[in-house]
């Protein structure tokens, strides 16, 4: 039987065991890169950072996943500094109310997902027979750590940004002219939050791995399919509904 390297047989205590990986080489400092959040099939991997945060900023709708104490998933409105940090920062916001906010701390790590445009795709759109159907869809995820934005200044900037970034140019419409005491009443609300990206992941299932011919087979079978109802619809059958 092998004999220990620990004075009386005792189990290796915490201290021990940082000073055996210090003696290893190991920085016990340095931060660890965040994992992945998604599997990617290497066709389907985009690593082209524009082309993300291009795809972030036009589908700006997305989902904040946060894990501690559990799951929590909010859906809001984001939007994208590129210039902070080597893959941006995203702000955003949620309810006071909302418990996830208490993960803002800068230390517990988030994932958005952001979603584009996705569709069912037919085996009878492929030039081969000897096929199944599939859904293709093209997403990014960003991974940070979240932190509250405490000072009402900038959040108010913030929000001057995102309503900014959605009204678009020309609009008739100004956050900084309504009263500073309506304002502040609805901040007081909510909690504003920033997260630089430590990890940014894409995955465009598109069918690109196939060839000329299905893919001109695939655009010719969208341009048909019939298409989802609008958010216009959606809600004008939900009012009906209601009545």
């Amino acid at each position: 039987m092998a004999k220990s390297h620990f004075k009386g047989d005792m189990p290796m205590n915490r201290r021990q065991l940082l000073v055996a990986l210090a003696a290893a080489g190991l920085d016990l400092n340095a931060e660890q890169p965040p994992a992945g959040s998604l599997y990617i099939p290497k066709p389907q991997l985009v690593e082209d950072r524009k082309l993300l945060l291009d795809f972030m900023d036009e589908f700006a709708f997305a989902d904040l996943i946060t894990a501690s104490p559990g799951i929590r998933i909010t859906h809001i409105p984001t939007v994208l500094n590129r210039s902070a940090g080597p893959y941006g920062t995203l702000y955003g916001h949620i309810s006071r109310q909302n418990v996830q906010n208490k993960c803002f701390d800068g230390a517990q790590t988030a994932v958005m997902v952001f979603r584009g445009p996705h569709s069912y795709i037919s085996p009878t759109w492929y030039t081969k027979p000897e096929s199944v159907p599939t859904w293709n869809f093209a997403v990014t995820h960003a991974t940070g750590r979240p932190k509250a934005v405490t000072d009402p200044k900038d959040l108010h900037g913030l929000l001057a940004n995102l309503i900014a970034k959605f009204e678009g140019p020309g609009s008739a419409y100004s956050f900084n002219k309504l009263p500073e005491s309506y304002v502040n009443g609805l901040m007081g609300g909510i909690v504003g939050f920033e997260m630089q990206i430590e990890l940014l992941e894409g995955k465009f299932k598109l069918g690109q791995e196939r060839g000329e011919a299905d893919r001109q087979a695939i655009l010719k079978g969208l341009a048909s399919a019939k298409q989802g109802r609008s958010i216009y619809e959606f809600t004008a059958d939900f009012y009906k509904r209601e009545s």
